[in-house]
């Protein structure tokens, strides 16, 4: 497995991590003797150490790329179009809303003339 060059912080995540495991009895990944073992007094931070400087460790970090500015500048073009594309339909959608009102006001001529009526009774 190619070995990567770590910063000190992926690398202290990488072996709190691992030291995590094997505190926790998951199997060691690289044979170590008793001995050995012993010498570190099965320090699962001391095993991890030992495993990640053996490149045995299947943990690897994923370090992407910055941006190029022809790709924020066509991401930016492509948010102002669908913004555009949103107002357009929202102000379709309130047009139609005042049509219906203006509908519903013509449709509905008998309401004025009940009120008329009402305030003839009083009289």
């Amino acid at each position: 497995m190619e070995q990567q060059n770590f910063t000190k912080y992926e690398k202290a995540r990488i072996l709190g991590a691992r030291a995590l495991q094997i505190a926790m009895n998951a199997p060691l990944l690289i044979k170590i003797t008793n001995e050995d073992l012993e010498k570190i007094r099965f320090d699962a931070l001391k095993i991890a150490e030992v495993e990640l400087d053996s490149g045995i460790l299947p943990i690897t970090i994923n370090k992407p790329f910055p941006e190029k500015k022809e790709e924020k500048l066509k991401r930016a073009k492509e948010q102002v179009v669908s913004d555009k594309q949103i107002e357009e339909k929202e102000a379709e959608e309130e047009e139609e809303i005042a049509k219906k009102g203006e509908i519903m006001a013509i449709a509905n001529p008998e309401d004025e003339m009940d009120e008329e009526t009402d305030e003839s009774k009083e009289e």
